[in-house]
């Protein structure tokens, strides 16, 4: 109400359909470059470089959620885009992502519905240094597992399409360029969300670092790679707004945000939570709900 000029950010970002299309073919471009290199130098790219973008990928997939691409109105064309999205990254995600990522803004910590929450065998194992620093390395693990555990939905016309998709794309790039490749792609996407620089902001958004606050944004370079994930608290505010915009969100409104706590170092964020013994994944908000529930 105060700034009404942000309603103006409220739209489609097009120029996220030429950037996916870019990621799609440099990472198809890595796949035929790799196909004949020694297997430590497929290892080291798909570290160093393949990780890199498989992460970004999924941040543009969680762009596309938010129908960023083609806008509301053509809200299914989002959804054909993020399979499409999806394709180097070598496991189906997009459709069932969208799904669950909805009611984690709907319901933000809500128990049982939010499966951005850690299950308690995980608060309850993964307690020590030693542990939090494994729960890191399987974080790709544990995002896909959880669902399962916590919140498990009937599947999709949707998403049988975007298996069906992955799996195609996978022959090919298997059959035309062999074992290196497809290593490589389903590499980097482990490592990229595993223990990886970017894989900070998994930790920054929502685990409380000081009680009382749930939500962290982080304001460093890495949202270059990221799609400004890191704005995350004008991200909660304003779901509908494109990443691009949300610096434009924190300028505008600036007495809401300066002040709040927030990060400078996404690789701090996870030596901090490793290494500070009065952090762990217990230490998230969460909530019991009330009233109607309507999930996605």
């Amino acid at each position: 109400a105060k700034h009404p000029e942000i309603k103006a950010l409220m739209k489609p970002d097009y120029n996220l359909i030429w950037v996916v299309a870019l990621m799609v073919l440099a990472q198809l471009t890595a796949f035929y470059l790799v196909k004949d290199l020694e297997w430590k130098w497929v290892i080291f790219w798909a570290y160093v470089f393949g990780s890199c973008i498989s992460h970004s990928m999924t941040l543009a997939i969680h762009e596309i959620s938010h129908n960023s691409a083609f806008g509301n109105s053509k809200a299914m064309w989002n959804r054909w885009f993020g399979i499409f999205a999806n394709l180097p990254l070598g496991l189906p995600y997009s459709i069932s992502f969208k799904r669950y990522h909805m009611d984690h803004h709907r319901y933000l910590g809500g128990d049982g519905i939010d499966v951005d929450i850690p299950t308690n065998f995980e608060g309850w194992f993964f307690c020590t240094r030693f542990r939090k620093f494994i729960w890191i390395v399987l974080q790709p693990f544990f995002y896909a597992i959880r669902p399962l555990c916590i919140n498990p939905k009937p599947i999709t016309r949707l998403e049988i399409i975007n298996l069906l998709a992955q799996l195609s794309f996978d022959i090919v790039i298997y059959y035309l360029w062999g074992v290196k490749s497809t290593f490589y792609m389903l590499a980097g996407s482990v490592l990229g969300l595993g223990l990886h620089p970017i894989s900070g902001h998994f930790i920054a958004e929502h685990y409380m670092f000081l009680k009382g606050h749930e939500t962290y944004s982080y304001y460093g370079p890495l949202n270059l790679l990221t799609f400004n994930v890191g704005y995350h608290n004008e991200h909660h505010d304003f779901p509908n707004i494109p990443g691009k915009s949300l610096p434009l969100v924190k300028k505008i409104a600036a007495e809401y945000y300066d002040n709040l706590p927030q990060y400078n170092s996404w690789i701090k964020v996870l030596y901090d939570f490793v290494m500070d013994d009065t952090i762990s994944p217990y230490s998230r908000m969460k909530r019991q709900l009330k009233g109607e529930v309507k999930q996605d």
